[in-house]
Order: C-alpha cells, then structure tokens, then sequence
C-alpha cells in the first residue's frame, strides 16, 4: 500500500444555491488531479444536499504538501467566498488499509 498511505479528506459545504456551482468546479478540478505526478487517487463526493468532500492520497508526504500548494487547493481558495458556506475542512488522514484492481 505504499502507493497511497497519505491523504487529505476535506468537507465542503456550499452556499444556498451554489450546490451546482460547488459539484461543476469539483467536476473541473479532474483534469488538474490527474497532472499531478504524486496524487495517487482523487476522488470528489457529493455527501448530501449541499455537503461535498475530496478524498486523495499521495505515495508520501511531499506528495501531499504538493497538492496542498498545488492549483486544485488554490483555485478552491479563491472560489471559497462565493461559492462555500464557511471555511473548507481540511485534515490529514493516513490510509490504514485499502484494495483496488
């Protein structure tokens, strides 16, 4: 699982009327997820009416600061006042066990 120990899983939650905006700038986001060389899997989530998250993991810790500085997290930053209710919440999580084909 060396692959994909690392990870970020962040929460947002979008303004009244900006659910469709928040999961269209989550859609556009793929194409920059898969330029990164260290993002092992990108995954962006509907979790309810207007509650979003991503998921990602990175082989190692560099990986992970990258995609912190990278433009997924910038572009997301300077949406964030039109488009979320509050702040992103952002944490890191360590994979503990994981499969895939």
């Amino acid at each position: 699982m060396s692959d994909s120990e690392h990870a970020l899983l962040a929460q947002l939650e979008a303004k009244p009327g900006k659910e469709d905006d928040v999961q269209e700038f989550l859609e556009s986001a793929l194409p920059m997820a898969e330029d990164e060389p260290d993002t092992t899997t990108w995954f962006a989530l509907r979790m309810g009416e207007s509650t979003f998250g991503i998921f990602d993991t990175f082989p190692d810790e560099d990986g992970r600061q990258a995609h912190l500085d990278g433009d997924i997290a910038a572009a997301l930053m300077d949406r964030a006042d039109d488009l979320l209710a509050e702040e992103p919440q952002i944490d890191e999580v360590d994979v503990l066990a994981a499969t895939h084909d």
